[in-house]
């Protein structure tokens, strides 16, 4: 199937043709799109380079720095009116094995057909590289706050290393997505579910970035707490409206039956 690997930069200078280097040998047959977010240390520039060098690597350029969320829907907007029929996500900065690139894509392109192919840190196999304890337990801690607010059953909906079937992502409302950082995957996630996509996880071993600066900030987590609290809120509210009025017919159908029983004696 003809997949495009979508991998969004902003001053990843350091790791980026290293992250091509990988993909291209791994997954040779897939496209790369970067999609440079005017990155002042000249991570477009050499994007640019390397696209005019090699005919899988296409380069999105945008104006400025608006979050992970938005340059990847730039991305899909570009996949899906290129024609590609699996659209993933990775990072620049090493984090992401190219090798587990090529399982993903090879999970997304079986039989049996799946929406969201997720590579997690948290299934049986899957592994990070040199995270403390406290790093472990604030992803794991999180994940299960997520399934518990929504109910998706995956076990690492936060992870930015996947897979989506183009036919899905079409019938998704991508205007609906509210998340601008990393809280976009859990958002992407919770789409997928809702419109009865089918997600598999696969394994991967998450690293440390290679070079450069970590985009992560507090701001950022309190952004998908917040977002995660909310929507699990109203799913929350959604399940008791519907408790209530099943409720509600249950005590109206009784009410009917014992009616028709006493007409029933007055005859």
């Amino acid at each position: 199937m003809k997949a495009l690997v979508v991998i969004p930069t902003y001053n990843e200078i350091e790791t980026l043709a290293g992250a091509l280097d990988g993909v291209r040998q791994a997954a040779p047959e897939a496209h790369i799109l970067v999609v440079d977010d005017n990155s002042p240390d000249g991570t477009g520039r050499l994007a640019d380079a390397r696209a005019q060098a090699d005919d899988h690597i296409h380069v999105l350029h945008r104006n400025q720095k608006s979050g992970l969320g938005p340059a990847y829907l730039a991305g899909f907007s570009w996949a899906l009116a290129s024609g590609y029929e699996l659209v993933c996500e990775m990072d620049a900065d090493g984090s992401h094995r190219p090798e587990d690139l090529a399982l993903l894509i090879q999970r997304a392109e079986m039989a049996d057909a799946p929406d969201l192919v997720i590579g997690s840190r948290w299934v049986s196999g899957g592994a990070t590289a040199d995270w403390d304890a406290k790093r472990v337990a604030l992803s794991r801690g999180g994940n299960l706050y997520i399934n518990a607010m929504l109910g998706l059953g995956v076990r690492d909906a936060t992870a930015g290393f996947r897979v989506y079937r183009a036919s899905l992502l079409r019938r998704l409302n991508l205007g609906e997505v509210e998340a601008l950082g990393y809280g976009f995957q859990v958002n992407m996630t919770k789409l997928v579910a809702d419109a009865g996509g089918r997600i598999v996880e696969m394994p991967i071993t998450f690293r440390e970035r290679e070079a450069g600066r970590s985009k992560l900030s507090g701001g950022i987590f309190s952004e998908e707490l917040a977002l995660v609290t909310k929507w699990g809120l109203a799913r929350r509210g959604a399940q008791l409206a519907d408790a209530a009025g099943s409720a509600a017919t249950a005590v109206r159908g009784a009410a009917d039956r014992f009616r028709r029983a006493a007409q029933k004696r007055s005859r």
